[in-house]
Formats: structure tokens, sequence, C-alpha cells
């Protein structure tokens, strides 16, 4: 029996169809909802007509209401513009004179803040491969031209399986500082406790003010509280000018140096005194996981950050963004096979092709061996690009000669990938395959060098 209706909530705003409050502030509320015409739930962000400027009936102080429309018009100019899987998308803007609101991507699950007790702590291999996910997407994001300046864990949206945080979305951007925007801005804004010096004195600023909000709230994650506390924010404003953060090994069992020495570098006074880029700071910290310096914990599998890397590496994917990557980690069937494994043989039919991101196979036709492929390269793409059935018919045994990790698509799944992405594999495929008719025509013209 459906539950009954809270009589509170309005029946729609806008277009969509409210389903319930999922939480409020002091100047707005979020709502789900569902966009009927799309077929999807999406979150509803509205500021309360308290926080409008006064007007047409309102009494909000006048500087309060400006703030707020201008937040609102911050975020509204981001529309359709940030498409990174770890960044929540802004899917619309309305500025209804009733209470603007912003429609976003809905991601169910909860906000960091839930981890940020001492008795709530995720392991340090978690708070590791999330500090990754999200450095990457805010590289992302400086590099359309945006700063977000309100990096906390209130800002960060965790989604849980199995008492994992399995991915991290960063979300409003409210107080995004846009640098190719000709328009007047709001300074000196974020929340205190992971706040730069540089921002709090309002001066300018670079990517490296987000990466101290970053490490501030890694810091929160491993030692369940802030590098800063005060009683007062004057005193909380004092130690972030002249104040060294404790150290995290004294705060938590387990922490190695490295962990604790890459935040504490994060949060250095001087900017110039932090990793100089975002991609720094990823490196740094996917490297603690990849040389074993942070245990693996109860992350046994692969994680998303080295797969990630590894696909970088590979000439293959030479020619993918980020966010391609990204979606290629995803979408892909992740394989490992042993020597002796027949990937595939000759006669059957293909629905699958291999990119090879470790290991060696070996490609034999009617019993001798005519080409050893490592990492990097691509088998049975013929399963994607031939027009019929016949041409998909495997012409050779391949074989794995070295222990082997494979990323494997079907047709079908690669149509399921975003056209960017398509296009981009597309491109790499005939790559491919001009190598190989140079090779085979260097074969035929200048047979002794080739052997």
């Amino acid at each position: 029996m459906p539950s009954p209706r809270d009589d509170s909530l309005p029946e729609r705003i806008g277009k969509y169809r409210v389903l319930r409050k999922l939480g409020e502030g002091a100047t707005s509320e979020v709502f789900l909802a569902r966009d009927d015409f799309r077929g999807q739930e999406v979150a509803i962000k509205r500021v309360r007509a308290h926080a409008l400027p006064a007007g047409a009936g309102r009494s909000a102080a006048p500087s309060r209401g400006r703030g707020n429309s201008r937040f609102f018009a911050a975020e509204a100019a981001l529309v359709g513009r940030l498409q990174h899987p770890n960044v929540v998308q802004i899917l619309d803007a309305v500025p209804d004179a009733a209470g603007p609101f912003l429609v976003m991507e809905h991601v169910p699950g909860i906000t960091l803040r839930r981890f940020c007790r001492a008795d709530a702590l995720l392991a340090l291999e978690q708070v590791v491969e999330i500090g990754f996910k999200l450095a990457m997407a805010l590289g992302y994001v400086y590099r359309q031209g945006l700063i977000h300046r309100d990096v906390k864990p209130a800002n960060i949206l965790a989604v849980v399986e199995r008492e994992q945080v399995v991915d991290v979305k960063i979300t409003d951007f409210g107080s995004v500082l846009n640098l190719r925007s000709d328009h007047t801005q709001v300074f000196r804004v974020g929340s205190l406790a992971y706040m730069a010096p540089e921002q709090l004195d309002g001066a300018d600023i670079d990517c490296r003010a987000d990466i101290y909000g970053l490490a501030a709230v890694l810091y929160h994650l491993v030692a369940g509280r802030p590098p800063f506390d005060a009683a007062t924010q004057q005193a909380l404003m004092h130690q972030i000018y002249t104040v060294e953060p404790p150290s995290l090994q004294g705060l938590r069992e387990g922490v190695p140096a490295s962990l604790d020495a890459l935040i504490r570098q994060a949060l250095a006074k001087r900017p110039q005194d932090r990793p100089a880029s975002w991609d720094a700071f990823a490196q740094g910290l996917s490297a603690l996981v990849a040389n074993r310096e942070v245990a693996r914990g109860r992350l046994q599998g692969v994680l998303d950050s080295e797969r990630f890397n590894l696909l970088r590496s590979l000439d293959f994917f030479s020619g993918f963004g980020d966010v391609e990557l990204w979606e290629v980690v995803h979408r892909a069937k992740w394989q490992r096979f042993k020597p002796g494994h027949a990937i595939y043989t000759r006669g059957e039919e293909g629905n699958d092709f291999h990119i090879l991101a470790q290991g060696e196979v070996e490609v034999v036709r009617d019993g001798k061996k005519v080409a050893t492929l490592g990492a990097g390269t691509s088998v049975g793409e013929m399963a994607y690009l031939a027009p019929n059935a016949d041409l998909r018919r495997h012409s050779t045994d391949v074989t794995v000669t070295q222990p082997c990790t494979s990323i494997s698509f079907t047709p079908q799944t690669l149509e399921a990938l975003s056209p960017a992405t398509r296009h981009l594999f597309d491109g790499a495929f005939i790559r491919v395959l001009v190598r190989r008719l140079h090779a085979a025509h260097e074969a035929l013209a200048h047979p002794r060098r080739i052997l």
C-alpha cells in the first residue's frame, strides 16, 4: 500500500512531479522529482522565497537575497556544461519568480559527512581511492575554467554498495569561480574549515585552493576530525594562517608516513608548496596503493584508479581524454587469462574484441605463427567492424603466451558508449589497421628485412 503523500510537499515544481524531500538548508530545499518526459528521476534544488531579493512582497535582507541570486546564477551558467562521471550534472535552471530552481542528476546515496565521524571511518585505501577520483574530477572542472571553492564533505555524494563507497560525485557549484566569465563574482566564499589561507584573504586563486580543500576533506576522512578546529571563527582563522595540522600518524593507527606527508603537503600555507597540479596530486594518491604503501585491506580487486592509469599508459587509448577513459573503465569487461588460454579459435564466429592491457598473445594461422601481440594492441576487432557474419568468423587461433589482462567489448556494449567515445574507438581501430597494413606491405616488399 503506497505511503500517504506529505501535504506540505508541492505537487509539482515547474514541469517536474515532486516525489519527496531530500534535504533542506537555510536558503534552499532539495526534492526528488520525476521528469515524466525523459522518464527519469532528478534532484531539484529550489531557493526558498525568504532568501530571494526583497521586492514583489518579499522582505528578505537585500544583500543576502542578491548573494543567493548570484549563487543560483553561477550554477545556472553551468547547465549542460560539466560532463564527467564524478561530477553531478546540472540539467536545467529555471528562474521561477516563486523560487528559482536547478534540476540536477539524482545520485542515490549519502554525503561524505557520514564518514567523518570517529565511529564511522572508512578504510585508508578507500579514502585514497576517493581522493584520486575527486582529484581527477576537479582537474576536469579546472580545465573548464572553473574553481569550485567549496570542496567539503557535505558537497561530495557517495554511492554505497555493501558498506563500500563505490563511487563519488562532487556537487554544489554555487560558490564556483568562473575564470572565463566577464560578470562580477562573489569572493571570499566557501566553508571555513576547508578554506585555503589565500581564499580567506580574498586573493587571486588557482586550482591549488581546491587542492587544499580536498586535502582538508581527506584529512577529515582519515582522522575523524578536520585539520583545524576551534570554538570561534577568529581562532579557527588564526590556526589556518599560522598553525601546522597535527600529523595523521598520531591521530590514527596504520597511517603510512607517505600518506601523511602528501596530505599535509597539500595543506601547505603557501600555494607554491602544494602539489603543482591536479594530475600531480592524483598520481601521488594513486602511487600510494600501487606501491603498496597503503594496504589493500578489503579492496582486494583491481581498483578503478589502477584501471584508469593502466588505460592511460596504452597506445590504443592515446587519443582518449579523462572522461572517455572513465567511461571505458566502467563499461568494459575486464578479464585475466593464464598462458595457454585460447581467446579465439579458428572457424568460430566472434562476438567480442579484446584490447590487451597487460601480457602477450600469439597469433597462429594454419599452424604457423604469424604475429606476437603485446600490451596496447587489439584482437578480434572484426566483431565490431565487419558488416556481416562471414567476416566475423576467425581465420586464426589467438592464444595467451604470457599472463594477460584484457579489456573487452561486444558490439552491443560498445553501442552503449557515448558517441564521443565510440568515435575515439573508431579512430583507434583505424590506426591499428593502418599499422597492420603497413607491416603486411613491408613483409611482401622486404621479406628478408622482416625475417
